[in-house]
C-alpha cells in the first residue's frame, strides 16, 4: 500500500505532505487546483515500481519513469514538469508498504533522471488510472494513436486502460468481494457491457437486447469500465486504482452506489485514490467512514494550500463543502420565508 507522499515542485503542486494513507483516500480541490496532477504523478510513481524488472523489461527504473512521466505529461521535455516559479529541482518521495522510493530533476532534464533511489521489490500487481470520460467507445483510436502513430493526444492513462480492457475475462472463480462487487455494477444499470469479437466494439446488453457503445448511456460506459477490470483480472487485491471525477455522467443516486462498491472493494484490499470537487462524492464517502468507522485520509486543496484530514473526524474545512452547505441555507430560508 502507498503509506505517504511527499511532492515539491511538481508542477502546479509545490508543496504535498500526505501521510498515513488508507485503503481509500479523498483529493478535493477546484478545477485547476492540481488534483488531477496529483493522481496522475503517483499514477505514473506506481506504474514505474510494477513496471521496473517485470518479465524480459530491461529498462531501468529511471528510463521507465522518464518514459511514464513523458507520455503522461506529454511535456516537450519532462523538466517542464518543474514549477515555472520554483528555485528548487522537483522532488517526489514515497513511502510504499514503509519502503522508500524517490526521485528529482530539474528544469533543464530532457530525458535523464539523475537522482532516483529504490528501495520497493518488484511489484505484481497492476495500477490503473479511470479518467473523467469513459474510453470504451474509443479504445480502438487510442490504440491505433500509441502503437501506430505514436502521437501525443491521448495520454498514458487513456492508453494503459485501453490495453487492460483489451484483456478477455477469465473464466474460474472470483474473490468474493470482486464477485459481488461485479453483480452490483451490473444490477445498478440492469446489463452489462460485453466485447463483440466480430465486430471488435464494445456493446451493452440488457436481457436479450444488445445496444451498440453509440447509443449507450455514458454513466453505463464509465461503471463498466470497472466491472471489466475486475472480470479480466487485471484488479487484484493489491492494485492502486486511481478515479479522476468518479461524479461525471453519473446521477446522485448512481454515485452513492458506486461509492458503496468503492468501499467494498477497498476492504477487500484495493487501494483507492479519488479526485472530485463533487459535494455528492464527499459526502457520500462520509457516510461510509461514518458507518464503517473507517479512515478516509484527505486532502483539500484550501487558499491554494493543501491541507490533510480525515473524513472520520468530519467533513473537511473545504471551500466546496461549505458552497453547498451555504446553498442548502439558503433553499431551507427561501422555503421556510
Amino acid at each position: 500500500m502507498l503509506n505517504s507522499v511527499d511532492l515539491d515542485n511538481f508542477g502546479p503542486l509545490q508543496k504535498i505532505r500526505w501521510s498515513k494513507l488508507s485503503n481509500l483516500n479523498l483529493i478535493i480541490g477546484a478545477n485547476s487546483s492540481g488534483k488531477t496532477f496529483l493522481l496522475k504523478a503517483l499514477y505514473c510513481t506506481m506504474r514505474t515500481l510494477e513496471e521496473y524488472q517485470r518479465g524480459n523489461e530491461q529498462r531501468s527504473a529511471a528510463e521507465i519513469l522518464t518514459d511514464k512521466l513523458y507520455w503522461t505529461f506529454q511535456a516537450d521535455k519532462i523538466g517542464d514538469l518543474v514549477t515555472k516559479s520554483a528555485d528548487s529541482p522537483l522532488a517526489c518521495k514515497v513511502n510504499v508498504d514503509s519502503r522508500e522510493f524517490r526521485y528529482g530533476f530539474g528544469k533543464d532534464t530532457t530525458k535523464n533522471i539523475g537522482s532516483l533511489e529504490n528501495h520497493v521489490p518488484p511489484r505484481s500487481s497492476n495500477s490503473i488510472f479511470l479518467p473523467p470520460k469513459e474510453v470504451l467507445s474509443l479504445q480502438h483510436i487510442i490504440l491505433k494513436s500509441r502503437d501506430i502513430d505514436k502521437d501525443f493526444g491521448f495520454d498514458d492513462t487513456y492508453y494503459d486502460l485501453a490495453k487492460a480492457l483489451r484483456l478477455l475475462p477469465t473464466k474460474g472463480k472470483n474473490h468474493a468481494h470482486f464477485a459481488k462487487a461485479r453483480q452490483n455494477l451490473e444490477e445498478m444499470f440492469g446489463g452489462k457491457m460485453e466485447f463483440d469479437s466480430s465486430t471488435s466494439r464494445w456493446q451493452f446488453k440488457k436481457g436479450n437486447q444488445k445496444f451498440q457503445i453509440g447509443s449507450t448511456a455514458e454513466g453505463i460506459k464509465k461503471i463498466a469500465i470497472l466491472d471489466t477490470l475486475l472480470g479480466n483480472r487485471y484488479l487484484t487485491k493489491d492494485s492502486m486504482v486511481f478515479i479522476d471525477e468518479p461524479e461525471s455522467a453519473l446521477h446522485p443516486v448512481a454515485i452513492t452506489k458506486l461509492i458503496d462498491i468503492i468501499v467494498s472493494l477497498a476492504d477487500s484490499g484495493i487501494q483507492f485514490f479519488i479526485a472530485s470537487h463533487s459535494y455528492f462524492v464527499i459526502k457520500a464517502l462520509y457516510i461510509a467512514a461514518q458507518k464503517q468507522n473507517m479512515s478516509i485520509p484527505v486532502l483539500s486543496s484550501v487558499n491554494g494550500e493543501w491541507v490533510s484530514d480525515d473524513l472520520l473526524k468530519g467533513m473537511p474545512d473545504n471551500p466546496i463543502v461549505d458552497e453547498s452547505i451555504r446553498l442548502y441555507e439558503e433553499e431551507v430560508e427561501l422555503t421556510l420565508g
